[in-house]
């Protein structure tokens, strides 16, 4: 299943995609997709039985603004330096453990819906990510059980503003303006994806593909990535980390290609589709 949430009427509500399609489950007793998450196996055959036989509305998915699949995650998790090709660009030597950083939710938006450049940054960039979402919480997870703790993957794009990451040593202040956590347009469940280690990603800036890779070039895979962020804090329902981005980001690039206002950003990967962002100045 491909879980979203969308706009109906001024409201958002928890739906489940279905081409061109989406179909609301809120009368199925959800108030938004982390209730889905949390609830488990349950909640997932609720979901299944309505629908089967949905009473609500079928909404149509080109009429109908979206948010990011969880609007206000518990925790926005990212790791950094994750991917071979994208440490050889960065003139940086593979690291021996995740490099581990946050976002706010106040970052977080959907597909379809502005990155916001702020006027205090002349450095913005963009980075493709998969990212992966929580279902069943815990602590000190291991490796051999990650697959029970993972519901589903998203498309993830850790717009950055690389003056403010590159201040100082601590990344978060360059990672977390309003707008630079586009996340979408889905959460595709698990059982959908059959390898998250082998999927092509690539993000399309203005019609220019700048990023082209496979997430078979992950340094640490998931799950290590669960184990190793398990064993510092507990996880919980809804927690979404985005796993790295490949070579191909702008600042990179001779010379440096940073975002402007026009700029529209395509993030695609295998079996998840595609997440779209226009790029405005704040005014």
């Amino acid at each position: 299943m491909r879980f979203v949430t969308f706009q109906r009427e001024g409201y958002s509500e928890p739906g489940v995609l279905f081409d061109d399609r989406i179909i609301g489950i809120r009368g199925a007793g959800f108030d938004d997709v982390i209730s889905v998450i949390a609830g488990g196996a349950d909640a997932a055959d609720r979901v299944l039985r309505w629908l089967d036989r949905p009473p609500g509305t079928e909404v149509v998915k080109l009429e109908t603004p979206l948010r990011a699949p969880i609007p206000r995650p518990p925790k926005v998790i990212c790791i950094g330096l994750n991917y071979r090709d994208h440490a050889e660009e960065a003139k940086m030597q593979l690291p021996e453990v995740p490099t581990v950083f946050a976002k706010f939710a106040t970052a977080v938006t959907g597909h379809g819906h502005p990155v916001v450049l702020p006027r205090n940054s002349t450095k913005p960039d963009y980075e493709a990510e998969l990212a992966f979402v929580i279902g069943k919480g815990g602590r000190h997870i291991p490796e051999e059980r990650w697959r029970e703790h993972v519901f589903g993957y998203t498309i993830f794009n850790d717009v950055s503003a690389r003056d403010f990451q590159m201040a100082t040593s601590q990344w978060i202040i360059g990672k977390t303006f309003d707008t630079f956590a586009p996340i979408g347009p889905a959460i595709v469940t698990a059982d959908e994806v059959e390898d998250p280690h082998a999927l092509a990603i690539s993000l399309e800036l203005s019609g220019q593909m700048m990023q082209n890779s496979n997430t078979s070039n992950l340094i640490f895979g998931i799950p290590k990535l669960i184990a190793h962020l398990s064993s510092v804090f507990t996880l919980e329902p809804g927690d979404i980390v985005a796993t790295g981005t490949p070579a191909g980001v702008g600042f990179a690039q001779k010379p440096p290609r940073w975002l402007k206002p026009g700029d529209e950003m395509r993030v695609r990967i295998e079996g998840l589709g595609e997440l779209m962002n226009p790029v405005v100045a704040e005014q």
